[in-house]
């Protein structure tokens, strides 16, 4: 928390701590752990936006595009694979849109 106020190589000196005891802290490992999910699961769901964007173009053209900032918006995983999904059968926008 020094760091806050601090220069990183100033709290170290002052603590005297070098960063391998530092990683072997379970504080550590847990955020790195929580960095390490989120970083996958923010990678997932690029995956599948970049998926329907393509699916949308191909589909509707430049009219499909216009959904994908209110798709984009949507943080749950599988609505956006249900969507990816859908682009394969529905007939119209307005049937998308009955997914999400």
């Amino acid at each position: 928390f020094a760091t806050f106020v601090l220069d990183s190589s100033v709290v170290q000196e002052i603590m005297r701590w070098d960063m391998t005891v530092l990683r072997e802290s379970p504080w550590y490992n847990e955020i790195l752990k929580e960095g390490t999910d989120l970083g996958i699961q923010q990678g997932i769901e690029q995956e599948v936006l970049g998926s329907i964007e393509l699916g949308l173009e191909l589909k509707f053209g430049d009219e499909g595009l216009q959904l994908l900032p209110e798709i984009a918006e949507i943080r749950n995983l599988e609505t956006l694979k249900k969507i990816r999904a859908a682009l394969r059968n529905v007939q119209s926008i307005e049937e998308l849109r009955q997914i999400y």
